[in-house]
């Protein structure tokens, strides 16, 4: 090893003179012009246009091609504001437009006004909600808007729990942790080594985060047990029996049912009062996965759907998707006290203390996993002050009612089949079968099926490359793809349906 005067020595670091525009915070001298022009490029491009009929969904690019349009180097000099807004406008050209009325791709959409603004004001005021102390008026949204949900569900709207998650997965993580904590509190410092192998129960169409969520918190996912489905998707109550007897007679604990309220593909809703039956007789925690279905709740025309949710332990349910607020914007609720506080608390002295000058029962963060913490109420708490609870009945009731008249008239139309005949919620699942399938002749031969399943991928890259449309598809099981229409933006009506028949007439026209 050299002698440390033999060692090199790095030559000194060239660093360029500090950019005058450096420090984080506002300048109106500055930055005042940059602000107004970006915000009113987001307003016309990103809300007006973006939301316009007459504009594209999406401007198609491939990675390559978007790669050599978009600059997204990143250099040790700033730009310049103008180009700055250069970007601001190009980001917002090639993105999908998800509050395009023709996004009816995936379980969010639509820019709603009142969630958008709630949305810029959070992020101007950029709190992090885990004390009163930094967060009071986030703190007694959270539990104001928490509390009428749970009233909504059917549980204590004083008593009970709730938590703003980040997103519906994370949502179904916290009933797991807490059906876990609720049923053996110990493992919280033991840990689930040499513990009795504990079993998690949903159905074969649940969201995938169940199992995700189970192997994150150590169950494995081989002890997240499938349960069968019926020809409408809904969970069979008497498989759940007999798995959770097996599970018995194995040796291991079932601890828990993830009961689905409209399932992500076909929008199934489990029978929850049978469910709720199983639960009970074998002392399992019951969770309902509503992050979906649970917008029905707000309709007296729609809420039977969910018919013994009142009973559950704990709900995910996410106001981003059916209720068309703002991403991300999700919910836990429980009927518990005291469940989410007892299993997550770590109680930092640095953050929770216990000796501040007001009440600290209001320092709710630590129950959450999660320290800091985005405003997500703000956005949802003003939509519901704009529209009421009677605007929110009227938006779930309007996208029934438009799902209703699309699956009734592609019942009508050639070239469409329905997967589900009498669809519970908002999701229509059909094949277009093009001309050239419709044949007896066609429909006998042994390799239909697998010339079906082709249709919908060829006809999902031409929307996507015309910018007219987006509509998903996947497989189910033995099924070929089929698309798979989501409504939840309430600005749609029946001219639309009418539009989106047509435009998938023309996409396949020629298959």
């Amino acid at each position: 090893m050299p002698a440390a005067a033999e060692m090199l020595v790095e030559p000194p670091f060239e660093r360029s003179p500090a950019p005058d525009d450096f420090q984080s915070a506002p300048d109106p001298q500055k930055h005042d012009h940059f602000i107004r022009e970006a915000v009113d490029t987001i307003i016309n491009e990103a809300v007006y246009k973006g939301t316009n009929r007459e504009s594209r969904v999406v401007e198609w690019l491939s990675p390559d091609e978007l790669s050599a349009r978009l600059d997204l180097s990143l250099d040790r000099t700033g730009l310049s504001q103008e180009k700055l807004l250069s970007l601001v406008e190009q980001t917002i050209r090639y993105s999908v437009k998800p509050g395009h009325p023709y996004f009816v791709n995936q379980l969010f959409s639509s820019v709603d006004p009142y969630g958008l603004v709630g949305q810029w004001l959070g992020d101007a005021l950029n709190p992090s909600v885990y004390t009163y102390e930094v967060a009071p008026v986030f703190t007694l949204m959270e539990e104001t808007v928490l509390g009428e949900m749970r009233a909504v569900v059917g549980f204590p709207r004083e008593g009970g729990d709730g938590i703003f998650c980040p997103g519906g997965s994370m949502a179904n993580g916290y009933a797991i942790s807490c059906a876990r904590h609720y049923k053996a509190p110990h493992l919280k410092t033991q840990g689930m080594s040499g513990q009795r192998r504990m079993v998690v129960f949903t159905s074969e169409d649940a969201h995938y985060s169940i199992k995700k969520m189970a192997v994150l918190q150590g169950f494995g996912s081989d002890n997240v047990r499938l349960v069968k489905t019926d020809a409408r998707g809904r969970m069979d109550a008497r498989d759940l029996e007999a798995q959770v007897k097996d599970t018995l007679d194995q040796g291991a604990l079932p601890i828990m049912v993830s009961a689905t309220s409209g399932t992500t593909v076909l929008g199934a809703f489990d029978p929850l009062e049978e469910i709720y039956d199983v639960c009970a007789k074998y002392e399992m925690w019951m969770h309902v996965d509503a992050a979906w279905g649970g917008g029905a709740l707000l309709s007296r025309r729609h809420r039977h759907l969910l018919k013994g949710i009142e009973r559950a332990d704990s709900v995910t349910w996410n106001p981003h998707k059916m209720l068309a607020a703002p991403q991300q914007c999700s919910t836990f609720l429980t009927r518990h006290a005291s469940v989410l506080t007892d299993a997550h608390a770590a109680n930092a002295a640095y953050l929770f203390q216990k000796d501040k000058f007001y009440d600290t029962s209001y320092d709710t963060g630590d129950k959450h996993l999660q320290c800091g913490r985005r405003a997500d109420v703000l956005k949802f708490w003003f939509m519901w002050k704009a529209k009421g609870t009677d605007g929110l009945e009227a938006h779930i009731d309007k996208l029934f009612d438009n799902a209703t008249y699309f699956k009734n008239m592609i019942s009508e139309r050639p070239g469409f089949e329905l997967v589900l005949e009498q669809p519970e919620c908002t999701n229509i699942c059909f094949w277009y079968v093009p001309a050239s399938l419709r044949s007896a002749e066609a429909r006998s031969h042994p390799d239909y099926n697998h010339t079906l399943h082709k249709v919908a991928p060829k006809m999902k890259e031409r929307m996507i490359q015309k910018g007219s449309l987006m509509v998903t598809y996947q497989p189910l099981r033995d099924l070929p793809n089929f698309f798979r229409l989501v409504l939840q933006n309430s600005s749609l009506d029946h001219k639309d349906m009418d539009y989106i028949i047509e435009e998938l007439e023309r996409l396949g026209s020629d298959l």
